[in-house]
């Protein structure tokens, strides 16, 4: 193998599937980046076990060819040739880097080692404009568990219904559920997503109203953008029931201005910094919030105004998932809905009622 190629075009290349690289692993070819020479392009490819991404780029091949190199330090030391040709073949020694007057080599496996996705059988697909789909992704994912003790909670569930693609994340403390509109594809479909490949497809996105076309067989997800593949396993099982987890009805409702709840909530984290609880409570009265936040090195008390309908009421919860839900949601009003200090409460916009973020209160001594 031996191809001319523009460093900077490389190395951007290497810094998109490097994250599919995996981290640790007993099988070192998985923390390699596969590099293929072929008819003037040279794509680089990587996968973890889960996650694989391919990118092409323009190259003048010399020899045809393939190899295997780790992909971290393959990225960092392309990285660092800047605005120049850069000459790449495979010797002896491993991988040779020509550029300028310099030569460098690098350690390499074989590309026969390198495991090579097959796409399944094609069950569905969807069309979804760029820019609703980057931020459908930012206001779910974030819900999602982090933790291997329920796996299938890594990931968002996707669901297309009547043109709309619905998608639902939890991780035992709170739930996130929210839509956006689909140009077109299959209705009736439901996949589970790894956040994490959802989180990389929004990367590749450049937003805007071009279609982004989403397929999917029985256990893999594949997107194209531009010269980029992405091909993710998805997760197999039963998804928990948004219907049996959001309370059906509310006794308190109270409406507030988001940046001013935002603003407190944000000082109060500031002094519950590094607690356990990360605890803030929200007395809710008649025409006000009162925000209250206690720790060793000092306390906030703050008075939100907003307009209440139904019970008083008094309520701790998450700092860092209250922040979370409210900067997710996008309007000057929101509506917060509750039970009792010890049930689930809700989030959601005033108006345009697309999402609603769940989160479980905390239990307190007084």
């Amino acid at each position: 193998m031996k191809f001319v190629c523009d460093s900077i075009d490389l190395s951007a290349a290497s810094l998109t599937v490097v994250k599919a690289c995996a981290t640790r692993t007993l099988t070192p070819v998985l923390e390699c980046i596969r590099i293929l020479a072929k008819n003037d392009e040279v794509t680089l490819s990587a996968y973890d076990g889960e996650l694989s991404i391919e990118k092409t780029i323009k190259a003048d091949v010399l020899e045809e060819g393939e190899t295997c190199v780790n992909g971290r330090l393959f990225t960092d030391f392309i990285g660092k040739i800047f605005h120049t040709q850069i000459t790449l073949g495979t010797e002896e020694k491993g991988l040779e880097i020509r550029y300028d007057d310099s030569r460098s080599f690098l350690q390499t496996l074989p590309a026969e080692d390198f495991p090579l996705l097959s796409g399944g059988e094609n069950v569905g697909c969807f069309e979804v404009e760029e820019g609703k789909f980057k931020n459908l992704v930012a206001r779910s994912v974030f819900c999602c568990a982090t933790d291997d003790s329920r796996p299938i909670l890594k990931g968002c569930l996707m669901e297309t219904e009547d043109k709309t693609l619905k998608v639902s994340s939890l991780d035992g403390y709170r739930m996130a559920t929210t839509q956006c509109e689909i140009s077109g594809g299959d209705d009736g479909k439901k996949i589970i997503c790894p956040a994490r490949t959802l989180s990389e497809i929004a990367r590749m996105l450049t937003g805007g109203d071009r279609l982004l076309k989403i397929e999917f067989s029985a256990n893999q997800l594949r997107v194209e953008v531009d010269d980029t593949k992405l091909i993710s396993r998805l997760y197999v099982g039963e998804f928990v029931k948004k219907e049996n987890i959001f309370p059906p009805a509310f006794s308190t409702e109270v409406t507030v201005k988001r940046e001013e709840l935002i603003e407190s909530a944000e000082r109060a984290s500031v002094l519950i910094r590094g607690e356990k609880n990360n605890l803030i409570i929200m007395d809710v009265k008649s025409g006000a919030i009162y925000v209250t936040a206690n720790s060793e090195i000092g306390n906030v008390a703050e008075k939100v105004s907003a307009t209440l309908e139904g019970k008083e009421i008094r309520i701790a919860m998450n700092g860092k998932y209250l922040l979370d839900a409210l900067k997710a949601l996008d309007e000057e009003e929101i509506i917060l809905y509750m039970n009792t200090p010890i049930a689930p409460f809700v989030l959601k916009n005033r108006q345009n009622q697309y999402g609603a973020y769940l989160i479980l209160p905390v239990r307190t001594t007084s």
